[in-house]
């Protein structure tokens, strides 16, 4: 089975700021194109649009709502156990490890795999009955690669286009815009079996996007990329949630990859939900300051030792503790005293700022689960607990 689910004709829709005409073609009475990607209008004309044409996160209906969901392959493997699950609009981090149930539960989503138990529901349509119109507001960029190699990037995305319904100069003049976005318009007409990895993951986000999406689902978007090739397949990712207003739920197993581009964390671990709050809640500060300087870490650390603040010195990275002081002093307090020792020895400073918790650290050698319950314990919105 093709990874892309079977699309559809995509109903008409009228936008007073569509920068194509909606022209009817024969054959095709009921259908106009698409609103082009990039919009005609200033952007301060439409303030609560993003900027494929769609208002932004215009229902009220949850996004996704998951009850009971499992799946099992056979007697003994069991991919998704009784995940219950409700998401809002925004950028959405899915992480888990290898195994955890991603790509299963992404599968569902799209209509493709049926549920052995339990009732999934995406934009307020049950996947196993609505597939067709979830499909029609949905994008998808599976993980694996299976791009024909002697086509080019222009007539797989354009054809990819015509099968959601857009006709075909609507489909060449979006293929254009989504080629450019994901910036692949300079190498569009070459043939993608001489792409790189990188430009293959473009054009498998191009396609997911073409068709003007409510939502957007990646999975393991980063696969195979270099560490420069990460860092533009995250922007691309970050920019096409914030500035396009698409809701993305992107699922990977790498911490750093959710921590950077997304608001909302989900954790799954085994089929089963650990935890879904936002990822400030996992994030949150330390209670210590970190102090990045060019040089003379020792003199700072004296200094600020003599004027009663501890401090530890790892590399260049000066560590003060701010929260639970015996002595009552206000994190402010401490601020102020540090970069007046900064000024007085002459040193040159890179950063000063409160640290936060990692991902990678909440999550390390096996403590996902303590510290889901550390989180959830102080206030943390879990999902199906």
């Amino acid at each position: 089975m093709s990874p892309w689910p079977n699309r559809t004709a995509v109903p008409l829709r009228r936008d007073p700021f569509c920068s194509l005409l909606p022209t009817r073609r024969a054959g095709s009475p009921g259908r106009v194109p698409f609103c082009s990607l990039l919009p005609t209008r200033p952007a301060a004309r439409r303030p609560a649009t993003g900027h494929f044409g769609r208002r932004r996160y215009p229902s009220r209906v949850p996004l996704i709502r998951v009850e009971g969901l499992t799946k099992r392959y056979g007697d003994r493997v069991i991919a998704l156990d009784g995940l219950d699950l409700e998401l809002e609009p925004g950028i959405i981090g899915l992480v888990g490890a290898n195994g955890a149930g991603k790509t299963t539960l992404l599968r569902i989503l799209l209509g493709l795999l049926p549920p052995t138990a339990g009732r999934a529901f995406v934009f307020g349509l049950d996947v196993t009955t609505d597939g067709p119109r979830i499909r029609e507001q949905l994008g998808y960029m599976p993980e694996h690669d299976c791009l024909p190699p002697d086509t080019s990037a222009t007539e797989f995305v354009t054809h990819m286009a015509r099968l959601s319904g857009l006709p075909a100069t609507a489909a060449r003049e979006r293929t254009a815009d989504v080629l450019r976005h994901v910036g692949l318009y300079e190498e569009r007409y070459r043939a993608m079996g001489g792409y790189s990895t990188g430009m293959r993951q473009r054009v498998k986000l191009a396609q997911a996007l073409v068709h003007d999406p409510r939502l957007v689902l990646l999975d393991e978007p980063t696969n195979g990329l270099d560490p420069a090739g990460r860092d533009e397949m995250l922007d691309l990712v970050e920019r096409t949630g914030r500035e396009f207003g698409i809701s993305i739920l992107l699922a990977s197993h790498l911490l750093g990859e959710i921590e950077r581009v997304c608001d909302h964390l989900v954790a799954i671990d085994a089929g089963r939900l650990l935890s879904s709050a936002p990822l400030a809640t996992f994030t949150a500060r330390t209670g210590t300051i970190a102090v990045e300087v060019l040089e003379g870490e020792d003199r700072l650390v004296e200094r600020l030792a003599a004027a009663g603040v501890a401090a530890r010195a790892v590399g260049r990275t000066i560590h003060l503790v701010t929260d639970g002081r015996p002595d009552g002093a206000d994190p402010t307090t401490i601020v102020d005293l540090v970069r007046d020792a900064i000024a007085e020895l002459g040193i040159g400073l890179v950063r000063l700022e409160p640290e936060r918790r990692s991902l990678e650290e909440l999550f390390r050698d096996g403590g996902a689960r303590a510290a889901v319950a550390g989180i959830e314990g102080a206030g943390a919105t879990g999902v199906g607990q």
